[in-house]
């Protein structure tokens, strides 16, 4: 029997499809046994009220830092008739051109929320082994600040061995300063990653 070129071409695209579909089954089997979470962020969600008790979306700007165990060192620049500037290292060029330099210790901190606007809520991720966070509320609308301190305990949770673990928190107690806040309250105290409304921040005024 004479087996043609043709006939060899065919059969190798036959196997390679083989394979494909045999590969692809497998992979959709091991995916469908896999019962991990695919939304896995463990986060604090807050959710934004009027004073009255309405949802809002908080219209300005709002930037959330958190402080962080130890200090830093800070540089402040001033010099008349210039904007003042602060640098975590020395800058010898603005000592040059004028400028009066302040050392002072100050805490350390991180951005958690970048000038956020328009939203009803956000997410926070806390910390692991420290029992009390403390967030910082930034406004563009008010020079003020707001302090929220979330006191909470952490645990580790597992929810199948190929899932890994995760870090789950509850709530035990929160309180903020009320510059632009009115009062802020836990709604849930349990904190993972099912997306539970976990503190209501009422902020100062009605809405319209």
């Amino acid at each position: 029997m004479v087996i043609r070129q043709k006939d060899i071409r065919r059969a190798v695209v036959y196997a390679a499809l083989f394979i494909m579909s045999s590969s692809a089954t497998g992979w959709l089997a091991s995916c469908s046994s896999n019962n991990c979470p695919l939304e896995n962020f463990v986060s604090c969600n807050f959710y934004f009220y009027d004073s009255e008790g309405t949802p809002i979306s908080y219209m300005g700007e709002i930037t959330v830092k958190t402080l962080l165990p130890g200090m830093k060192t800070v540089y402040t620049y001033r010099k008349l008739g210039e904007q003042t500037v602060v640098k975590e290292w020395r800058d010898e060029s603005l000592v040059e051109l004028g400028y009066t330099e302040t050392v002072s210790e100050t805490r350390r901190d991180t951005v958690l929320v970048n000038r956020a606007s328009s939203r009803g809520n956000i997410e926070i991720g806390l910390g692991y082994f420290q029992k009390c966070d403390t967030l910082i509320f930034s406004y563009s609308e008010i020079s003020s600040s707001d302090t929220i301190k979330i006191m909470h305990e952490s645990y580790p949770h597992v929810d199948l061995p190929e899932c890994g673990a995760y870090r789950f928190h509850t709530l035990t107690g929160v309180t903020s300063t009320e510059a632009g806040i009115d009062h802020v309250e836990i709604a849930n105290p349990t904190v993972n990653y099912e997306g539970y409304e976990n503190i209501r921040i009422y902020f100062n005024g009605v809405a319209e």
